[in-house]
């Protein structure tokens, strides 16, 4: 199957100083690299999840799909059509067919905006005419279990749970081929969220949705996801399909993130490994592997060169950066060393 959204050596950058102090201070390049060379495809009714710590430029890559934030360079093909260099009237079209939650279920949702208005707004956004607001609003929340009398509603009148689901019905109003949910259990109880996936669950296998999950919820991954990509220092250091890279991972960072998710078994035995020290700055990039400062398997050769990507033996979807990735030794067990 062909992909429905190919990302190609994505790079974007963001100033860090204005012109003037970068003059007068000698800064040569006033810059941090936020997304380093991004490469990923989501097909068509799958779910891709991007995973890593805050700040690993997870949501950065959202917003430059969706045109929030310009590219440097690279790639971003929707349905066979270069995004980037398109003007804005090019590019609304396009826009029609992806959404975006955002993190904050109340926040993202005007304040002075019915329930209704918010529902509707896509449309009026895009030129698609409604015949009947009322109706189309009572169909959206009718998808996603709320009554019709919630229309009448405003956000602060709504539960985190609740504005999650009004999320998702704006987000189907202009029936999407993409959704990109970011952190779309954020904030919510754990039972709330188990409904929120349940539900996202639900409509894309009704609809045939794709959707790009933005999390460090390894649970919600595993809930949800066909595959998974692991990011650190706005670069992709292995991805692959989820259940492979639970049952096996191959990057020492994505073993360390795995052992860390909480296990719902009060008789499990946990081997958790901690990554220590912190994310280095992206103003001062580590050299070679940038995550020798914190591996524990690290060795001189990491200090020094980039990893190349390498594939897994047995499943070339399955690709990793790392000079001594963890060898596979069973189906269900990874020995805890390179």
């Amino acid at each position: 199957m062909s992909a429905l959204l190919n990302v190609q050596d994505l790079r974007v950058r963001f100033r860090t100083m204005g012109s003037l102090k970068a003059l007068t201070t000698g800064t040569a390049d006033p810059f941090i690299d936020a997304v380093c060379g991004v490469s990923f495809e989501i097909r068509k009714g799958e779910t891709l999840a991007l995973v890593g710590e805050s700040g690993s430029g997870k949501s950065t890559i959202a917003r430059t799909i969706i045109g929030l934030q310009p590219a440097v360079s690279g790639g971003i093909r929707f349905d066979g059509e270069e995004l980037i260099g398109l003007k804005a009237a090019e590019r609304k079209s396009y826009l029609r067919r992806m959404t975006m939650m955002f993190q904050d279920p109340v926040g993202s949702l005007s304040p002075r905006l019915t329930v209704q208005s918010l529902l509707i707004e896509p449309s009026r956004i895009h030129g698609v005419s409604t015949r009947d607001r009322g109706a189309e609003a009572e169909r959206l929340l009718r998808m996603v279990g709320l009554p019709a009398d919630f229309g009448r509603r405003y956000p602060h009148q709504l539960s985190g749970g609740q504005a999650r689901r009004v999320g998702v019905a704006r987000a189907l109003a202009l029936n999407p081929d993409l959704i990109i949910a970011d952190e779309p259990t954020a904030g919510l109880d754990v039972s709330v969220q188990g409904e929120v996936l349940n539900l996202l669950a639900r409509l894309q296998d009704e609809l045939g949705i794709a959707i790009l999950i933005i999390t460090h919820n390894l649970n919600v991954v595993r809930h949800m996801a066909d595959r998974m990509a692991i990011m650190y220092l706005g670069r992709i250091v292995e991805i692959g399909s989820t259940q492979d890279i639970f049952d096996q991972p191959r990057h020492p960072y994505t073993q360390a993130l795995i052992s860390a998710n909480p296990v719902p078994d009060p008789d499990a035995v946990l081997n958790r490994i901690e990554i220590k020290g912190e994310v280095p700055s992206m103003l001062r990039r580590p050299s070679g592997c940038e995550f020798h400062t914190r591996c524990q398997y690290a060795q001189d050769i990491c200090s020094r060169v980039f990893p190349r990507d390498a594939d897994s033996s047995d499943d070339p979807a399955h690709s990793f950066k790392c000079h001594f990735p963890l060898k596979r030794i069973s189906a269900d067990k990874m020995e805890d060393r390179p």
